[in-house]
């Protein structure tokens, strides 16, 4: 957890402004303020190769507070584990979760340490509830599932929220992200919620992932047909593994299909 001024001057310490990281690419894209010259050099190569870059941000965004919406008002959650949550704009799970079911707890996870720093303005949660952040790498999830338990009961349901987590690890990683996928499922009870977003292979994103590498920040996308097998021996809701401006998007809207697809799937 994150505490003290100690803490904070430890991750202080370990931030280096000379290399760019994807939490901080993508509050430049979300037009955020916490981000450093790297990082935007690296946006801006980006979204010269692919300008929808900025679209895929905000709607994945946007997606975030359906989803939280969705499993606080209508699967009764009150528990969420939000992996690798990147840097705070507006209407965090916390915030999207608590103004409907004040005694909502969500653990936060992230090891940049931007984000980090970060942390305590994001313990500011409803005085029903509990919002704590953890330093951990979600290729460790013995340790992040360890040190979530201080704050979440895993014998009661939890949401998984993994949105844009899956691609910072490579499919030759050890653990790969199939098997993180399949460890923080296998610790969390019948009646939990994984919530999965990412980009996806085209002609476009390739490119644009090639751009990222060349600037020193990496990515790895898959098809929608892996995304969906992240979910195998779930139940997925309603409707489906779908371009993420397309589930339930908001009523009277007509929103366009981005190259990012996500999913919501409840462990039965």
């Amino acid at each position: 957890m994150i505490s003290g001024s100690s803490a904070e001057t430890d991750l202080a310490s370990r931030l280096n402004s000379e290399v760019p990281h994807s939490a901080r690419i993508w509050n430049y894209w979300l037009g955020g303020k916490d981000n450093f010259a790297a990082d935007r050099a690296v946006g801006e190569q980006v979204k010269q190769v692919y300008p929808d870059i900025v679209h895929v941000a905000r709607a994945s965004r946007a997606f975030l507070g359906r989803a939280v919406r969705f499993l606080a008002a209508e699967a009764g959650i009150r528990q969420f584990l939000d992996i690798g949550t990147g840097l705070p704009t507006v209407d965090n799970t916390h915030e999207v979760a608590q103004r409907i079911a004040p005694e909502s707890k969500i653990v936060y996870l992230d090891n940049d340490p931007l984000v980090l720093v970060h942390a305590r303005a994001l313990l500011t949660g409803s005085r029903e509830g509990t919002t704590e952040y953890i330093d951990a790498d979600v290729r460790d999830p013995d340790k992040v599932l360890r040190t979530a338990a201080e704050t979440l009961d895993f014998t009661q349901p939890v949401a998984l929220m993994m949105l844009g987590i899956l691609g910072n690890v490579a499919d030759d990683d050890e653990p790969g992200p199939a098997e993180i996928v399949r460890r923080f499922v296998g610790a969390v009870p019948s009646g939990s919620y994984l919530v999965i977003n990412d980009s996806v292979i085209t002609p476009e994103t390739v490119e644009a992932v090639r751009t990222a590498r060349s600037g020193g920040a990496d990515y790895h996308m898959r098809t929608p047909e892996q995304i969906e097998q992240f979910f195998t021996g779930l139940d997925l809701v309603a409707p489906g593994v779908v371009p993420t401006p397309l589930w339930r998007p908001e009523p009277g809207t007509d929103p366009a299909k981005l190259n990012v697809y996500c999913g919501v799937a409840r462990k039965p």
